[in-house]
């Protein structure tokens, strides 16, 4: 049915296949793969009177699982709890880094990659404006990367081409001869330069200018844009995508179940059979006070659906679900099963095939937040920032960096009094230092920085 739907999907051949591609799982994502459909599910006859197949159709219920899926993966990636902590031996990255992540909001913006980025890749653009900095997130269907040969996970140049209506470009402050016709939209990034061309009508054959009043160069020595794919596998440049297994079984539960909500309505308000010779005059009125005269050879009956077959689909919708999620690695547990509290490390072992998603994200979008901050750090030495009313100071641009990621899920407090005894024993046995215990412990107790809580410590027992 997946298939089916795709032919119906239009398809630019001015463009990479992989643009059609990405913007086939984008509909499937946000929900609009259906609306390519001509006929809303209830349609069951044109108004010439010919049967609209049930492919032709809107489904009326939309379990959104791929949805879903991709949220429950990225929240163990991003959200409050979960983001991790930027971390270098050098004190002043550290503490700039913390306050560059706050200042820059970069938890809603790993945040939104890590959603947008699900059907293969995304791209992040670094700005510096006003000693502040910005990152955009942008889709990658027209984005064309150039990597260095040398150094294949190096960005020589991002080309961005894609096709604008004449009138949207008069709005941006454009020349545009015909406001009804499409327009060649095209600007790069390199290592120095940000470059925008003049549009070009789509089908001439004309070089594109280029535009010098919106050009500039920003002089960073690297291409300001971090290229992630999603998953290992897929195609390059793009990574697989998160749901894809689940897409057909995903809508063979939006067609069952908009099938049996057919059935309920239909069972609601049954057909009324009647076996001539009826004996009725005038027009019939339905209700418990009218009652239907027929004659001695006459039939009247109600033609009812079981209850029955409504359950049949849902169990059959229910074990589609579980074959779906379990396709792409997603929650299966049932909340509603869990009758007593359970410990982080129970509810780990539960959502075991989630955590198995999420941990293989953790590698791409890990990495590229990473390669996110280097930038930062870099282009830092050229436009120095002022974050939160405070100037930074000069800062290494080849400080070390690593990611330290939280716990999936949060300790109990027996969890944690156990961690906290056994951190206790080992520094008392001199098998680790204090400031090792801290950093092990920071996260479980809320601690950003473990030297800056020993120093703390120390200052007590001194006073």
């Amino acid at each position: 049915m997946f298939s089916t739907i795709c032919e119906l999907v239009p398809r630019d051949r001015d463009f990479a296949e992989r643009a059609w591609t990405l913007g086939v799982l984008r509909r499937v994502l946000d929900g609009t793969i259906y609306d390519v459909l001509p006929y809303e599910f209830h349609q069951e006859r044109t108004g010439g009177g010919e049967y609209i197949p049930v492919r032709q159709r809107r489904p009326s219920v939309r379990y959104a699982l791929a949805r879903v899926v991709v949220e429950d993966s990225v929240a163990l990636l991003f959200s409050e709890g979960h983001f991790p902590v930027i971390e270098s031996p050098d004190a002043d990255v550290r503490s700039a880094m913390a306050a560059i992540v706050r200042d820059a909001r970069l938890n809603a913006v790993m945040t939104e990659a890590g959603l947008r980025g699900s059907v293969g890749s995304i791209a992040l653009f670094l700005r510096v404006l006003n000693r502040r900095v910005f990152v955009d997130v942008v889709d990658t269907d027209f984005l064309t990367p150039v990597w260095d040969p040398q150094e294949p996970d190096k960005l020589l140049r991002v080309t961005e081409r894609v096709k604008v209506a004449g009138w949207e470009l008069a709005e941006q402050g454009y020349d545009i001869d015909d406001v009804d016709a499409l327009y060649w939209f095209v600007r790069t990034w390199d290592a120095q330069d940000e470059s925008w061309f003049l549009p070009g009508r789509v089908g001439s054959q004309a070089a594109l200018l280029r535009d010098d009043d919106r050009s500039f160069s920003h002089r960073l020595g690297f291409v300001p844009v971090v290229w992630i794919r999603n998953l290992p596998g897929g195609k390059a440049p793009d990574g697989a995508c998160t749901f894809r297994a689940a897409v057909d079984t995903g809508i063979e539960i939006d067609y069952q179940l908009s099938q049996a909500g057919r059935g309920l309505k239909y069972s609601s308000d049954p057909t009324l059979l009647i076996r001539e010779p009826a004996g009725l005059d005038g027009a019939m009125v339905r209700g418990a006070a009218n009652a239907l005269v027929v004659s001695e050879k006459g039939d009247a009956k109600l033609l009812e659906i079981g209850g029955t077959a409504s359950q049949a689909v849902i169990d059959y919708v229910r074990t589609l679900r579980e074959l779906a999620l379990e396709s792409v690695h997603g929650n299966r547990v049932d909340a509603s099963r869990l009758t007593t509290p359970s410990s982080g490390r129970a509810i780990e072992l539960m959502n075991q095939g989630l955590l198995w998603l999420a941990d293989n994200l953790r590698i791409s979008y890990g990495d590229g937040l990473l390669a996110l901050a280097r930038m930062i750090l870099r282009a830092a030495r050229i436009y120095p920032l002022a974050l939160e009313g405070t100037v930074l100071p000069l800062l290494d641009a080849d400080a070390p960096l690593n990611l330290r990621w939280p716990d999936w899920y949060p300790a109990d407090p027996l969890d944690r009094q156990r961690q906290a005894e056994t951190m206790i024993s080992l520094v008392a046995a001199k098998q680790i230092s204090r400031e090792t215990a801290l950093h092990v412990l920071g996260p479980m107790f809320g601690i950003e920085d473990g030297s800056v809580e020993l120093a703390r410590i120390k200052a007590e027992e001194g006073g």
